[in-house]
């Protein structure tokens, strides 16, 4: 632990506070109406003073670091292109204790049990509207209510198993709904990671203040999960748009913490009503999918038809009662600001008992009282659209026609239009150059639907105001995010993820490979070799350019056309095709993230940003040959990780074919260019360098370099890892492993193209290896990718 000395004042906590000045009539999470700290914040901000103000950016900066190892970001979307962007964390976790928590908890578990009524009899009886609880336009335009799915009862019984509501501290200091989220909630995969950065942070004021940790709710959740599977051979899948959705990160950080299969709806097929999964061994069953993506896009044929994100046939499936959604298509009608204005009536009507937890005040202008209301009161509240799923957090969300008024505008369009009371949100403490100050929050809590029924994950995903503006609460206007820690009176239990059974210890069947992804990871390891091939080429260009004579002018010439026709010219400075090949393997990567580990992405992502850093300042030769060399070392350490650490499952014997294929057809180039005998004087030792096989030459031949001690260890060496020959063999071997092959079955046509492959090689002699067999030979590894994608990746 760190022995800070205190630089503020001579009262720690006085220096602490200088700037935190509370807002008028807006609560505060730390500053009582007293003026003095809550209770539960009496401990933490004394221990936070306590460390000087180097000491505290240091571990701000801990947080920052491990997010951006763990590569964790969103995906901002801009007037022009999305951007990746860095996890934006506000260090300062909010406090609440967990008294208080109860409370919350109990008004959130009793507003889920209502949620589940409405969408139940919104798909079933539809006795609300009947009865005049819920106006039928609210059913009918809601463009998130699924005719295709009234009277279709989900598998199981429940139309949600997994919440999220958005909740602030009002004025009066009590908790308001400020939204539901029902679709397919995002941010706890967030609230994990924010955990561990912050608990990194604070790791000795974490550890004193008894918070109640957040394995145990995702542990209790994936049970549930295994619980609705329905048969053991069936599968769980977190169901995904893809890489380019925002959220992207959270999809494949959940599957891989829960264990989950990560798919797209191009990974799925519907076969007489039952829902498979396509992979390498052939279709799977899958029956539970938790949902990451908006229920319009899932089926195609019967919903939005231009989608090219689901997969046709699932509306088919669930009236089959085959899968289970998490959650129920059409249950996102339900997020509405709308219907704010009539579940507390609905409460009443379905259990007897008001909301525990009051909504934010709406009205429907789409009811004459109501709409004369929100018009003689506009100027104290927003107007918005009535079937958005966002608060509007203060400011009027609607566009005028020109010469048209907000009064003009309600009368005529008052169905699609709410009034919600302005909300100034309470605030909390975040860091601002070493000191504290007030920011609005609010906060997103989670509930998981578990055979016991209903359980809140202890804490959530705070958004924080970059200032005191609460439009700015959205990440995408600029807001962070930090976690919230709900404090106990004892130690917190300690949960993980891992089960104390002692049956666990048994070894689980391996999970069979979707075939996106195993194409996906095949290409991966075709591109990573490709770039690593590129960069020692372009090394061994650039030593030469250097120290450059005359003599070597024509040898230099059909360098630069070899790199060229590989697609990274040397002739216009930095070979920008090099880039385009490392940024192939960071997209293929990131469509398999689930299936890497933390260091493995984190040294392809240092590998991508090194890469930019030099584009522009490397010159031509001795310095370029150095960039490059750094390069090579960073690239070699991805491919080490990965092929070093990962589990030797299926998806790694695809990687390791592709690095293989690609190998074995560079160096099949390499020595139809340098390795022919008409080839330019010095192409011998150039290819010996670029094949990583100089000090390989020495030891085995006695002599200088020559054709036949070329190709002999380049091609025909089986010992040498940068030979042909070694790449069949490795290829042979993974091969030997994937579904279909067993040693009592016929052979595959891929393993009888192997075979071909090995007598042109085996069979021959150095010298017998010409040049176009060689060339022959390159091209048959080029259709063995194609052989190999027919059979596993259709």
């Amino acid at each position: 632990m760190e022995n800070p000395e205190s630089s503020r004042t001579d009262d720690p906590v006085a220096g602490l506070l200088a700037r935190y000045i509370r807002m008028p009539g807006v609560p505060d999470e730390m500053i009582g109406s007293d003026g003095g700290l809550r209770p539960v914040w009496a401990k933490f901000i004394p221990g936070l003073a306590a460390f000087s103000e180097d000491a505290l950016a240091a571990r701000q900066a801990r947080g920052d670091r491990y997010l951006r190892d763990a590569g964790v970001f969103f995906r901002q979307y801009g007037p022009d292109t999305p951007v990746e962007r860095d996890w934006p964390l506000s260090h300062m976790p909010v406090l609440i204790g967990e008294d208080e928590w109860a409370g919350i908890e109990a008004g959130l578990i009793q507003r889920a049990e209502l949620l589940e009524r409405v969408v139940a009899d919104i798909y079933g009886d539809n006795r609300l509207v009947a009865d005049g609880h819920l106006p039928p336009e609210l059913v009918a335009g809601n463009p998130e209510w699924l005719r295709p799915l009234v009277g279709v009862a989900p598998r199981g019984g429940h139309f949600l198993h997994f919440l999220a509501f958005d909740i602030g501290r009002g004025p009066n200091g009590a908790w308001w709904v400020l939204g539901d989220r029902a679709q397919a909630p995002s941010g706890a995969g967030f609230a994990l990671e924010n955990r561990i950065a912050t608990a990194r942070s604070f790791s000795e004021l974490y550890a004193d203040l008894n918070v109640q940790r957040l394995a145990g709710f995702f542990k209790t959740f994936r049970e549930a999960l295994y619980r609705l599977r329905g048969s053991d051979e069936a599968r769980i899948a977190v169901l995904t748009p893809g890489p380019m959705n925002d959220t992207y990160f959270e999809h494949a950080y959940l599957a891989r913490y829960l264990g989950l299969m990560l798919l797209e709806g191009e990974d799925l097929t519907v076969r007489n009503g039952e829902v498979m999964v396509r992979t390498v061994a052939g279709l799977r069953p899958v029956s539970v999918l938790w949902r990451r993506l908006d229920a319009n896009w899932i089926d195609p044929l019967e919903l939005e038809q231009d989608s090219r994100l689901g997969t046709p046939g699932m509306v088919d499936a669930l009236r089959a009662k085959s899968v289970t959604m998490l959650n129920a298509l059409g249950s996102g009608v339900i997020e509405a600001r709308a219907f704010l204005a009539f579940l507390p009536r609905i409460s009443e009507a379905l259990t007897g008992e008001p909301l525990a937890l009051p909504n934010l005040a709406t009205w429907w202008c789409g009811q004459q009282s109501e709409r004369d209301h929100v018009m003689q009161n506009a100027d104290r509240m927003t107007v918005g659209d009535a079937f958005a799923n966002a608060p509007s957090f203060g400011h009027t969300s609607i566009d005028l026609d020109d010469g048209e008024s907000l009064g003009d505008r309600i009368e005529r369009d008052g169905v699609h239009l709410v009034g919600q009371e302005a909300v100034a949100l309470s605030t909390t403490p975040a860091l601002d150059d070493g000191q504290l100050v007030p920011r609005p929050m609010s906060l997103r809590v989670f509930l998981g639907r578990t055979p016991e029924g209903w359980q809140v994950m202890p804490g959530g995903l705070a958004r924080i105001g970059r200032r005191g503006d609460t439009v700015e609460l959205a990440m995408q206007k600029g807001g962070s995010t930090a976690d919230v820690w709900v404090v106990g009176h004892r130690p917190a239990a300690r949960v993980t993820m891992l089960s104390g059974r002692g049956d666990d210890v048994l070894r689980q069947k391996p999970e069979e490979l979707p075939s996106r992804a195993a194409d996906n990871l095949f290409w991966l390891g075709r591109y990573v070799e490709r770039a690593e091939n590129a960069i020692r080429l372009t090394r061994a260009y650039h030593l030469r350019l250097a120290e450059a004579s005359a003599a070597e002018v024509e040898l230099l010439e059909a360098v630069a056309a070899h790199l060229t026709w590989l697609g990274a010219s040397p002739e216009q400075g930095f070979p920008q095709g090099l880039g385009a090949m490392i940024s192939s393997a960071a997209n293929t990567a990131a469509r398999v993230r689930d299936r890497f580990s933390v260091d493995g992405w984190s040294a392809l992502s240092d590998l991508d940003r090194t890469l930019a850093g030099m584009s522009n300042t490397a010159l031509p030769g001795d310095d370029m040959a150095r960039a490059m060399s750094v390069l090579l070392r960073k690239i070699s350490g991805f491919t080490g990780l990965v092929h070093d650490n990962m589990y030797r499952f299926t998806g790694w014997r695809f990687l390791s074919i592709g690095r293989a294929v690609e190998r074995a057809s560079l160096l099949a180039g390499l020595l139809v260019d340098f390795g022919d005998p008409a080839a330019p004087d010095g192409s011998l030792d150039f290819a010996l360098e670029a094949a990583d096989s100089t000090q390989s030459h020495r030891k085995r031949y006695a002599v200088a370099t020559s054709r036949q001690t070329l190709v002999d260890l380049v091609a025909l060496d089986t010992l040498n890892p940068r030979a042909i020959i070694h790449q069949l063999d490795e290829i042979e071997t993974h091969v030997g492993f994937l579904p279909d092959t067993g040693v009592a079955r016929q052979l595959t046509p891929l393993q009888r193209s192997l075979l071909q492959m090995r007598a042109m090689l085996a069979g021959r002699t150095p010298e017998a290896l010409t040049t176009p067999i060689i060339a022959d030979i390159r091209t048959r590894f080029v259709a063995l990718a194609d052989e190999l994608a027919e059979a596993y990746f259709g």
